[in-house]
């Protein structure tokens, strides 16, 4: 569906945003991009829905190439940007505006949107709160139904009530057919609607592995006193921590654990899933 193939990009010749990325992304997969400021990921989100152009390498959306920004391609994406800007109109007047780029649109999504995040669709957009705009934007990229999702920290802004509703409606609505690709720092908002980790550093991609993989090969758990672990951090529990996973038995997997030991045990981490 989406494939990435050595693709760098720099704002500035002399500094590169992303390095070689390699990707392909699949449908029926809900995918975590997880980095640190800066690391890239909104703007790879950019390069895949054509808005900024790779330097170098190839990206490629239904075949298509995305800088071209073909109707018939727009009309299969949607990008829920982290920072929402709104018309000044009614909520009712932004959805019926934008509706109808969308052959896919799900009157039935709308409505359970409308419904569960208790949206008044005669209510002016610029008189609403940060939280409001946000469950208003979010109803739009849910309802559009298209092939391809991007979310960028979807659930900034969103009080904790509205990220149960949002987490409900996502993992309900996603189809075999679709691809939705969230770019987060909120991992413990996604934690349990995410399939598929994709981690940059060094404005490279340094791990891209699933769930399934993930809990084959590591543990997530609280730690003996003296016991050893690729990382491990102090918790109310105690010490919690990633460790090999020798006996085979799965475990939850902490994705805020997860990304930290891949920041500090790279390449152990990298020989662990080579061997």
């Amino acid at each position: 569906m989406i494939q990435l193939t050595d693709v760098s990009f720099g704002y500035r010749k002399q500094k590169q945003a992303l390095h070689s990325i390699s990707l392909d992304i699949k449908p029926g997969i809900i995918y975590g991009l997880l980095g640190k400021n800066g690391e890239g990921k909104t703007t790879l989100l950019n390069i895949m829905c054509g808005l900024l152009f790779p330097d170098s390498g190839t990206c490629r959306v239904f075949d298509e190439a995305p800088e071209k920004r073909k109707v018939v391609f727009l009309q299969k994406i949607f990008i829920l940007p982290e920072e929402i800007n709104l018309p000044d109109v009614t909520v009712s007047d932004y959805i019926k505006m934008y509706a109808p780029f969308y052959p896919s649109f799900s009157n039935e999504r709308l409505q359970a949107c409308i419904e569960l995040f208790g949206l008044d669709m005669g209510d002016v957009t610029s008189r609403l709160s940060l939280g409001q705009k946000k469950k208003v934007a979010i109803t739009l990229a849910l309802a559009a139904n298209t092939p391809v999702l991007f979310m960028d920290e979807p659930t900034n802004g969103l009080d904790i009530p509205s990220k149960s509703i949002f987490r409900k409606l996502l993992g309900s609505f996603v189809r075999e057919d679709q691809s939705i690709i969230i770019s987060t720092h909120q991992v413990r908002d996604l934690e349990s609607l995410i399939d598929s980790v994709v981690i940059l550093d060094n404005k490279e991609i340094v791990f891209n592995k699933s769930l399934d993989e993930i809990s084959g090969k590591l543990n997530f758990r609280t730690l003996e006193a003296d016991e050893e672990a690729l990382y491990s951090e102090l918790s109310p529990l105690g010490k919690t921590g990633v460790v090999r996973n020798d006996s085979g038995e799965k475990s939850h997997v902490s994705l805020e654990l997860l990304f930290n030991a891949m920041i500090s045990s790279k390449k152990t981490i990298k020989q662990i899933f080579n061997a």
